[in-house]
């Protein structure tokens, strides 16, 4: 949630949503599917959270997508989205089969694994250090195991979910350590593992802006074939809402890539199902109709004014950020470029301050506090939207972090700067 309470101005509710609906409407029921099942889709998840980066949503980011690694926590084993939580006491679990459980129905949904929980959960006790372990749906089927350990330290919410990858950059994404500009955290190593597989190791935080709370610890290892075991731990016996219970998760960096990295997960990925729509079993990433970050990128630069220098950058299609500094401080810049959003027209330029240019272009200025957790972070934004709904809403933040403090008194970019590099016509070349 926003650590400042400051009222939104201009209908910020009704802004994300418009976001949220216009996103929605390019998901196929396949697209929808694999979404949930993995949380590790990069395309339109990908999109909303770099709308919600620009557009600020109260999500936090870790929540929408980390690096395109994370769509938040893993699911349960049956794969629902309500239960994202591994905090459900296993003590409170009903009878497997029962109404309360939600297995029986979730078990027979398309596209999902039927790994027996008890296979998955000998695998994570073998290769991890002697404990007590409690299991969530003992005798259920996914491809997920869930479950609360004690050491004797301090229970501990743990779980290991297998998943199969996108190919080419969309794999390589998601074992790679996201940007500290959009997401905070102690520590993350991203390496090549002899053999071929890829081992991304993180240690942050369920919200990653109130550092004070549930610490979540994670490996990723993909696999030369295509495959990811994802593992979680945090120091609680749940992800959200319950008491922490140790200063950290029970297992190290070590003993994360020791369980990630076990024999014992091979067969078990073999038993992950192909997906109908790509018999290949690997998902695709979609053709987008946006520019290339490196293009976004580049061009946000070229439009900067003169005396800033670039300290760190990144992007994505349709998407990118320049943190400059003028000798005054860092100044966070970002961009997003967006085809197709007419739908979202009517909300987004519906009230606040809104000009109409004389080619029907439409032109809206916002300026409010920032909504990370940053103290004194202020956030200004000008949005644009041609009358065919190509959309370029440009941002700019007196931090070079939203989550971290006010590092000078305004934006290094003003408002009117803001505006000219919005209304460029460079950017509807890039399309």
């Amino acid at each position: 949630m926003p650590q400042n309470e400051a009222p939104q101005p201009d209908g910020f509710e009704e802004e994300l949503g418009a976001v949220l609906r216009s996103t929605g409407d390019g998901f196929a029921a396949h697209d929808r599917r694999e979404l949930v099942s993995g949380g590790l889709q990069r395309g339109r998840r990908r999109l909303l959270r770099r709308r919600l980066a620009v557009t600020g949503g109260a999500l936090t980011l870790a929540a929408v997508g980390i690096g395109g690694v994370y769509g938040g926590s893993l699911l349960s084993p049956a794969g629902s989205p309500e239960r994202v939580s591994v905090a459900a006491s296993p003590k409170k679990t009903a009878e497997p089969g029962s109404d309360a459980s939600g297995q029986a129905e979730a078990a027979g949904k398309p596209g999902e694994a039927r790994i027996p929980v008890k296979d998955l959960a000998a695998v994570l006790r073998a290769n991890t250090p002697a404990g007590s372990w409690e299991i969530d749906n003992p005798d259920g089927r996914g491809q997920s195991v869930l479950g609360v350990y004690d050491d004797g330290k301090g229970r501990a919410a743990v779980s290991v979910g297998l998943y199969r990858s996108g190919t080419g950059e969309a794999g390589e994404d998601q074992v790679a350590c996201p940007s500290r500009v959009h997401v905070p955290y102690d520590d993350c190593t991203s390496k090549r593992l002899p053999g071929g597989d890829r081992l991304m190791v993180l240690q942050g935080y369920v919200y990653p802006d109130k550092r004070e709370e549930t610490k979540n610890w994670r490996a990723v290892l993909l696999t030369k074939d295509g495959f990811l075991i994802d593992a979680s731990e945090y120091n609680a016996a749940g992800e959200k809402g319950a008491a922490i219970t140790r200063e950290n998760p029970p297992f190290s960096a070590a003993q994360l890539k020791a369980l990630v990295t076990a024999d014992g997960w091979r067969p078990l990925l073999k038993q992950l199902p192909r997906n109908p729509h790509n018999p290949g079993g690997q998902v695709e990433p979609e053709a987008s109709s946006e520019p290339s970050g490196p293009a976004v990128q580049a061009t946000l630069r070229s439009l900067l004014p003169k005396g800033l220098t670039v300290t760190d950058k990144g992007g994505d299609a349709g998407y990118g950020f320049l943190v400059v500094d003028d000798g005054k401080g860092r100044s966070l810049v970002q961009i997003n470029v967006q085809p197709g959003m007419s739908g979202a027209a009517g909300d987004l330029f519906g009230s606040g301050d809104v000009t109409v240019l004389p080619d029907g272009r439409r032109v809206k200025l916002t300026q409010q506090p920032g909504e990370k957790g940053g103290s004194g972070v202020v956030w200004w934004t000008a949005d644009t939207m041609t009358p065919e709904g190509f959309r370029v809403v440009v941002s700019a933040f007196n931090t070079g972090a939203q989550h971290q403090d006010a590092t000078r008194a305004e934006p290094a970019l003003t408002m009117e700067q803001l505006r000219t590099i919005a209304l460029s016509l460079r950017w509807q070349k890039l399309n």
